[in-house]
């Protein structure tokens, strides 16, 4: 009787060695800032601009990576996930690239109550952000600016951007999004730049 106990151990462990050998790696991923930084530094008084709050669709609020594919259907990638939380990562690379993009300007991620009051607020509503491997990678926003003082929206916008992928893998497919993200970066930084200068705030 023990020797059977014995020999179903060893094989129900031979059959989970198997199994775990059996499975693949899984690989994580995070998005990079890329926007170059400004050739001129302005040494005007610094405006503080907070970065959030973002949404973004259910759909992609999960650690594995979410692809778009043939007929309106999407693919969700067991073994090719996001390192941190997706709304994170994107909240960070955007506050890197307009710091670059605006080193006169002073950008902190939502939520900065440790740092103080902002004199701006930039909030994000991500519709659309995936990538179609060998084919593009897309993001879709809704974004407003509002002034912390006054709570008043003083300018908003919607941005819709596509970048080509040549290949079919997933690091290409990241490096894409990152390239979105620093386009869409230096939309905002436009229409920041155009909003008052930092001596008028009180």
């Amino acid at each position: 009787m023990l020797n059977k106990i014995t020999q179903a151990a060893v094989t129900i462990g031979v059959v989970l060695v198997s199994a775990c050998a059996g499975t693949p790696p899984t690989h994580f991923y995070v998005l990079e800032a890329l926007s170059p930084a400004a050739t001129q530094i302005d040494t005007a008084k610094k405006r503080q601009i907070g970065i959030g709050p973002i949404t973004m669709p259910a759909l992609l609020e999960r650690k594995q990576i979410v692809t778009r594919a043939e007929g309106n259907s999407v693919q969700i990638a067991e073994f090719h996930q996001w390192a941190e939380p997706i709304k994170d990562n994107v909240a960070e690379v955007l506050t890197q690239n307009m710091s670059r993009l605006q080193p006169g300007d002073i950008f902190r991620t939502y939520p900065w109550s440790a740092y103080g009051a902002v004199n701006y607020r930039l909030i994000i509503d991500v519709v659309r952000f995936d990538a179609q491997p060998g084919k593009s990678a897309n993001l879709e926003a809704r974004w407003a600016v509002m002034d912390e003082k006054s709570h008043t929206i003083v300018t908003n916008g919607q941005s819709g951007i596509t970048r080509g992928i040549s290949g079919e893998a997933y690091p290409e497919a990241v490096s894409a999004l990152s390239q979105v993200l620093s386009d869409f970066s230096q939309e905002l930084s436009q229409a920041l730049q155009a909003l008052a200068p930092a001596q008028s705030l009180n």
